[in-house]
């Protein structure tokens, strides 16, 4: 299947990464501050703007597989423990700029201490777009596809409405000897749109039909 282009929309973004935020610990901006070392990792971000573009796609979450580049426990800043990063190459275009080869750029959540972003949103560290602003329409393409939107909010509602009644049939009996893998087999065969989601979801949706569904 051949890539397409995704569009979202540019959001008003927390201002640290290019610290323009008055309230940023950061000055100069953290990717002023964490360039110089992706560039000792091999990856060379010269060409891009010292600060990210903010895109969400929602009501869709965002799900991104394979990174080209992942770099963990970086040790970038006395202020909090190490974080991971992982990039994915991809093109931009939007009405004021053709395409131009820009990075997903994605501190890892689990890592990540303080401006988290929803999963509706990627951050993206690109060339100056002259003229560009918030509410206008950017354009991600990944060649090798590893970009993918899900309507994640529909999705485990869905799920856990499906659960209801196999969990009130077999009450706590439900839950035993299941590993995640037993549990994506099984879906995979009445439920498989749950496949889309990440394990991270799964459990999360598996926790609320314990609690909404066994007797205590």
């Amino acid at each position: 299947m051949q890539a397409t282009w995704l569009k979202a929309q540019l959001i008003q973004g927390h201002g640290v990464a290019s610290g323009r935020s008055e309230n940023s610990p950061y000055p100069a901006g953290t990717i002023a501050m964490q360039r110089p070392l992706f560039h000792d990792l091999g990856l060379d971000l010269s060409d891009c703007y010292a600060g990210t573009l903010n895109l969400s796609f929602a009501p869709l979450e965002v799900q991104l597989r394979d990174p080209d580049h992942t770099f963990a426990q970086l040790c970038w800043t006395d202020r909090h423990p190490p974080e991971t990063f992982s990039f994915w190459r991809i093109e931009v275009r939007c009405s004021t700029a053709q395409a131009t080869p820009a990075w997903i750029y994605h501190p890892h959540p689990e890592t990540k201490q303080r401006h988290w972003q929803a999963p509706t949103t990627v951050e993206v560290l690109a060339p100056r777009l002259d003229g560009l602003l918030v509410g206008a329409t950017v354009e991600l393409l990944d060649t090798h596809q590893r970009i993918r939107l899900v309507d994640g909010v529909r999705l485990r509602a869905r799920l856990l409405e499906f659960l209801k009644f196999r969990v009130l049939a077999s009450q706590d009996g439900f839950f035993k000897h299941e590993s995640m893998g037993d549990r994506r087999l099984w879906l995979s065969s009445l439920f498989p749109e749950a496949g889309q989601l990440s394990d991270s979801d799964l459990e999360r949706v598996w926790r609320q039909a314990r609690m909404l569904y066994t007797e205590d």
